[in-house]
């Protein structure tokens, strides 16, 4: 709502004033505004209990969420940087005054706005919002400098597209960072931070496990990743004995890698992946056909 109301000022005193900072700032606080929103949809929608048809659940909204966040700060980022570039050519007359006073109350609402949503967690639709905030916030500061020397120096009017080039560019660089982070987890890449060596040692280190094969680990979102496995165990155990190494395995899983969800198939001998058996028909479903 704070957003909302600002963007309307902002619209208003950068017409008034000429400022292409402050109209960059109300496209940032207009784009805020549908992050915020879209934020607070995808996070309710994740905590939603998984059905029979989404087994998963929700998880995969805030990840939907923040991919459609990062592209919103490009598509607006690239517009501020053509206007930019288009005003440095060709200076306008710019108002100090009026950008010091619009810029100053854009920076206080988007500051308070930014720390209430600020997270330190890895949730991809949350940073989206606060990185919205954060950029936002940087581009008010950055607009009240130009209004500032605007009004000492009336003759830099060159000084107010830059500011807004300067912060269009930086944002656009966090977004596309964030979008990249999004496409991995659509992908189902392997998670930040994780390696697929040091998780099948961690395994194999497990007493009763003699190998650990056809790893696959992926991010249902942000918070909440998974893995599929084959394990050989190792003395052909009883079925009591292999779900005790099991569950050893899934509280490895879940300390050390923070993999709340395993599928862990047990085998007594490793599948050959060159023959048609459960290992080869899961890598290869054409090659099973």
């Amino acid at each position: 709502m704070l957003n909302g109301v600002l963007v309307v000022g902002l619209v208003i005193a950068g017409a008034a004033a000429g400022s292409l900072g402050l109209l960059a700032d109300a496209g940032h606080n207009l784009a805020d505004v549908g992050a915020l929103t879209l934020t607070i949809i995808a996070v309710r929608l994740a905590a939603r209990p998984a059905t029979p048809r989404r087994s998963f659940g929700w998880h995969r909204a805030t990840v939907l969420a923040a991919q459609a966040n990062a592209v919103t700060l490009l598509v607006v980022s690239v517009l501020i940087v053509v206007e930019a570039i288009r005003r440095l050519v060709h200076p306008m007359a710019v108002d100090g005054g009026v950008v010091i006073a619009m810029a100053l109350v854009a920076l206080v609402v988007n500051a308070l706005a930014s720390r209430v949503v600020r997270t330190s967690g890895r949730d991809l639709a949350m940073r989206s919002a606060m990185l919205h905030l954060l950029g936002d916030a940087a581009a008010s500061g950055a607009v009240l400098i130009a209004g500032i020397v605007i009004t000492l120096s009336p003759g830099a009017r060159w000084f107010d597209p830059a500011a807004s080039l300067l912060v269009a560019v930086t944002v656009a660089y966090h977004a596309a960072v964030l979008l990249r982070e999004v496409v991995g987890v659509l992908l189902e890449a392997m998670p930040v931070g994780l390696d697929e060596d040091v998780i099948v040692a961690a395994l194999t280190n497990v007493k009763g496990v003699e190998s650990v094969h056809d790893v696959h680990v992926w991010s249902l979102s942000s918070e909440v990743r998974a893995l599929a496995a084959h394990v050989v165990m190792s003395g052909h155990p009883t079925l009591e004995e292999a779900q005790l190494v099991v569950g050893k395995m899934r509280a490895v899983l879940g300390e050390r890698f923070d993999i709340a969800h395993a599928t862990i198939e047990q085998e007594c001998e490793a599948c050959d992946a060159d023959g048609a058996d459960a290992c080869a028909i899961a890598d290869s479903p054409v090659r099973s056909l």
